[in-house]
Parts: structure tokens; C-alpha cells; sequence
């Protein structure tokens, strides 16, 4: 499991794979997080969050959607989910911390998760995809 910043012209793309679909996931949840905050993270608190979407890309785009919001509102800065996806519906655990400016302020803010170029691919390797971060 891996990802990687790809350069973009004005927002932060990221490539991402795993042998797994949930692990594509968590992989994508963690470069979000890293984006976001920088590598100093840990994890002791944890919340709970359950998105159905119609297929994997719109699944993904929720689920880092209300990531990002939560992480956000409540002052959270996480370091790992936990996903389940079952039939188009992912429950996970996000594991983290509460926000310490002192710790956290390395990232960049991120407004949203587009859609563009947006495409989870399935091969004998497991699973890739290539998703933009808007700053």
C-alpha cells in the first residue's frame, strides 16, 4: 500500500494503490490526512462514520468528504481508518487526535475532493487510482 503527490498545476493529485479495495481506501484517507497536517500523527481517539454512495468513486469522494468535515469541526487530525466496504456501503473507524497548532500546521488546507479524473482501476495487482485534493 502506497501513495505518492503527482504534480498539478494549481491543486495536490495524489496516486494511490493497494492490494485492496479497502486498502486503496485507507491509503487515500491517510495522503488526505497528510496534505492536511504533515506526518506528526497519532491516534487515540476515534470516530465512527458510515456512507452508502452508488458506486466506488462517488463512495470514495463521501467518504473523504465527510472525513475532511469532520476532521474540520471537531478539531480532529487523524492518522488511520479502519474501512469496511460492503455492497456500495463503508463504515470505518477514523483513529487520531485532537489538533495542536504546534504539531499539526505543516499541511495545506483543503477545500474538497473532485470528481475530476477521478477513477478507481482494477487489475491481478490489486487497486489504483489517481484523485485531486482542491486547495
Amino acid at each position: 500500500m502506497s501513495f505518492d503527490e503527482i504534480p498539478h498545476t494549481a491543486d495536490v493529485k495524489i496516486h494511490a494503490s493497494a492490494p485492496t479495495l479497502e486498502g486503496l481506501f485507507s491509503e487515500t484517507f491517510k495522503a488526505l490526512m497528510q496534505v492536511l497536517y504533515g506526518t506528526d500523527r497519532d491516534g487515540s481517539v476515534i470516530r465512527k462514520i458510515r456512507i452508502e454512495s452508488r458506486d466506488n468513486e462517488s463512495l470514495l469522494a463521501d467518504f473523504l468528504s465527510e472525513a475532511l468535515f469532520v476532521s474540520e469541526v471537531e478539531g480532529i487530525v487523524f492518522s488511520d481508518a479502519r474501512v469496511k466496504i460492503d455492497d456500495h456501503v463503508l463504515t470505518a473507524d477514523l483513529v487520531g487526535e485532537l489538533f495542536d497548532p504546534l504539531r499539526h500546521s505543516a499541511g495545506t488546507e483543503v477545500k474538497g475532493i473532485s470528481y475530476s479524473e477521478l477513477e478507481i482501476m482494477h487489475d491481478a495487482n490489486g487497486y489504483k487510482l489517481y484523485i485531486i485534493f482542491d486547495v
